[in-house]
Order: C-alpha cells, then sequence, then structure tokens
C-alpha cells in the first residue's frame, strides 16, 4: 500500500490548522447543547466530517479521528442515558452497578475530553497526533494513494490553493 507524504507543520496553512483543530473542538459546543442526549456530538461529528473531509489530507485525517473516537463515548454515555431513563419510568432502585457505570461513563467522557484538547493544540500547530486504534484507521484513510490517485499521478485533494 503507498501513501501520500504527510505535511510538514510549515506547509499548512492557518486555515487549515483551524479547521482541524475545529473538528475536536466543535464537539465542546455540541455538549453544551445536547448534555442529556450524547447523540448530538455523534451527528456534530458526522456533520463537520462531511463538510470539511475534502478541504486536505490534514484536515480529512483530524476530522475522521475526531469522528471515530466519538463514536464509543457516545454508545457508553447513551447506554447510561437509557439505564436511567428505565429506572426513573419503573421506579426501580439505583443501584451500584449503576453507579459504577455512571462513574466508567463519566470517566470515559474525562478521557475523551482531555485527549481531544490535546488533539485540537496539535492540529492547530499543524501537527499529526493519533489516538490509539483510530489514528492508524484514519491515516490510512486520509492519506492512502487511490487508484485514480496512482493513474493520473495527480492528487487533487492537495492541490495548491491558487
Amino acid at each position: 500500500m503507498e501513501f501520500h507524504p504527510l505535511p510538514q507543520p510549515e506547509e499548512i496553512v492557518e486555515r487549515e490548522k483551524e479547521d482541524a483543530m475545529g473538528a475536536y473542538l466543535m464537539m465542546f459546543a455540541a455538549v453544551a447543547v445536547g448534555l442529556p442526549l450524547p447523540i448530538i456530538n455523534l451527528i456534530a461529528a458526522i456533520v463537520y466530517y462531511f463538510v470539511n473531509r475534502k478541504k486536505s489530507r490534514f484536515i480529512h485525517f483530524h476530522c475522521l479521528q475526531s469522528l471515530l473516537s466519538n463514536i464509543p463515548t457516545t454508545v457508553i454515555n447513551w447506554g447510561l442515558v437509557i439505564w436511567g431513563i428505565n429506572i426513573f419510568f419503573t421506579d426501580r432502585e439505583l443501584t451500584d452497578y449503576f453507579w459504577a457505570y455512571a462513574v466508567f461513563a463519566g470517566l470515559c467522557t474525562l478521557l475523551y475530553f482531555v485527549i481531544s484538547i490535546i488533539a485540537a493544540f496539535k492540529a492547530r500547530q499543524g501537527k499529526m497526533y493519533y489516538f490509539l486504534f483510530f489514528g492508524k484507521i484514519s491515516y490510512e484513510v486520509a492519506f492512502r494513494v487511490s487508484e485514480e490517485d496512482s493513474l493520473t499521478n495527480t492528487d487533487p485533494i492537495n492541490k495548491p490553493p491558487f
């Protein structure tokens, strides 16, 4: 498999750095809007990905990594919301298992926030920051040389802006 070369920080224009950083930071705005509904974050990440992925490989990588890493956190938090709603409407007791899961979900979300802040900072510097699991997938999707690229010997996504 062949990959396009990674852009160096000095080669990336400021707008691309800001758009890549936005992939991680827009999720904080989505949290403020949809705190009781964790699916809002995932929807915001999907929209951001499809709007920005064709701007450059650097932005594509960061948008995809942000989107993919959002999925497990959303699933974990939805599990807590559904369990809580079930308890509320069936008048069941809050068990130790529920509280243990709530702490687990909270820690996962906190870890996701911290890693996203680090990734946003690195993206703003024009650097690649690879998440465990999702970084490799995002890199391979964003930087893989496609059949079309190799046949035409061009790189349409990274064409110069002038």
